[in-house]
């Protein structure tokens, strides 16, 4: 990766565990099996997902340029900053100044580019003497299935709120 620096973490990640019951089977995604009413005690979603907090943030997605690998609007990024990004990785850059989320990517010659996730986009090709910087690999990414739930929560900093994101969608409850 030279010519390419890794920035700084601008402000840790204030993570307090909150746990929530965790049930004893798995859910299937195929066919259904019989219910149970067991649960083996409490999970942390934080202390789970966030394996680095003092190098870890998150950040929301704006876009559909990464659609192809589960990324879509509205989703929010965990993205550590200690992990030395790889080809094949998907990361947040930031190319002259301005951030995005791609796949990092490298052509036969060896040279590094940004893989849009939709072929609505170009490939953004980097070069030694690019403004380029990786300020993290993402290691997870958190979809919303109930658009209601995702209402009364804080925004992400640099997003619309809730109330805003709520008030643009239409209502759609079933009778």
């Amino acid at each position: 990766m030279a010519g390419y620096g890794i920035v700084s973490a601008p402000r840790p990640l204030d993570v307090s565990p909150h746990p929530v019951p965790a049930a004893l089977e798995a859910v299937h995604a195929g066919f259904p099996s019989v219910a149970q009413d067991y649960f083996t005690g409490d999970f942390s979603l934080d202390e789970n997902l966030i394996i680095h907090p003092d190098t870890t943030f998150v950040v929301s997605v704006a876009g559909d340029s990464m659609e192809g690998a589960g990324i879509f609007d509205g989703d929010i990024l965990i993205v550590d900053r200690s992990l030395r990004p790889r080809p094949d990785d998907i990361v947040i850059a930031a190319v002259d100044g301005e951030l995005t989320v791609k796949r990092l990517a490298q052509d036969r010659q060896g040279g590094l580019f940004l893989h849009p996730e939709n072929a609505a986009y170009p490939d953004i090709r980097l070069d030694p003497g690019d403004d380029m910087m990786v300020w993290g690999v993402v290691i997870g990414n958190y979809h919303w299935q109930c658009s209601r739930a995702q209402y009364g929560r804080p925004a992400v900093a640099g997003t619309d709120s809730p109330a805003q994101a709520a008030a643009q969608s239409p209502r759609r409850d079933l009778p």
